[in-house]
């Protein structure tokens, strides 16, 4: 195929699904976007996963392509686009890193005594689990130590969906109201095992 074609003519071979015409786009602008792209993420494998998106979308959306208006625009707003939505995700999991970073720190400056009061609020949830009927038991158990959802509770036992939730409410407001409010774990326990 002729690599001279206009931009509005091989976009119009792209959209009656010419391969050539895309393998010609391609190799007319992948540099070109490879660079704009690593200007802002400073990463070759970012920068390439961004390239490649790109190209994707184009492929993905021929027929959607205006071939009067600006197919560099299009490109390279795509390319922009994608670059921003992967710079916000990688602030957002530098934020998780470093909010993980800060609990490892309260972790490190632990006391002792709230180690004896964890102890406490376990074994009293321990007892308070023996106090419930077998099958409550045996429902909370499959829900939070098996992480089955009510349907294959349900299934398991052989109940119905409304029976496993009416199980799991009683169980966790009998929990709640058992469970010591004054112990300063007591809130970290119920999140996490409740």
């Amino acid at each position: 195929m002729n690599t001279n074609k206009s931009n509005a003519e091989l976009v119009k071979l792209l959209k009656n699904d010419d391969m050539s015409a895309f393998d010609i786009i391609y190799k007319k602008y992948s540099r070109r976007l490879y660079g704009f792209v690593f200007r802002y993420t400073k990463q070759e494998s970012d920068t390439e996963e961004i390239v490649q998106e790109v190209f994707i979308k184009v492929w993905k959306s021929r027929d959607k392509i205006n071939i009067y208006s600006s197919f560099e625009s299009f490109l390279f707003t795509v390319a922009h686009n994608a670059t921003v939505n992967l710079l916000k995700k990688r602030a957002t999991e530098q934020k998780y890193v470093e909010h993980v970073k800060s609990l490892q720190h309260v972790d490190e400056t632990y006391e002792l005594t709230d180690e004896i009061h964890y102890n406490e609020l376990k074994d009293k949830f321990q007892s308070l689990l023996n106090e419930l009927s077998p099958r409550q038991r045996e429902v909370f158990q499959l829900s939070r130590e098996e992480g089955l959802t009510h349907k294959e509770i349900a299934e398991k036992l052989d109940i119905s969906v409304y029976t496993v939730k009416n199980h799991l409410v009683t169980t966790l407001s009998f929990f709640r109201r058992n469970l010591d409010n004054g112990l300063i774990v007591s809130g970290l326990f119920v999140s996490l095992f409740l």
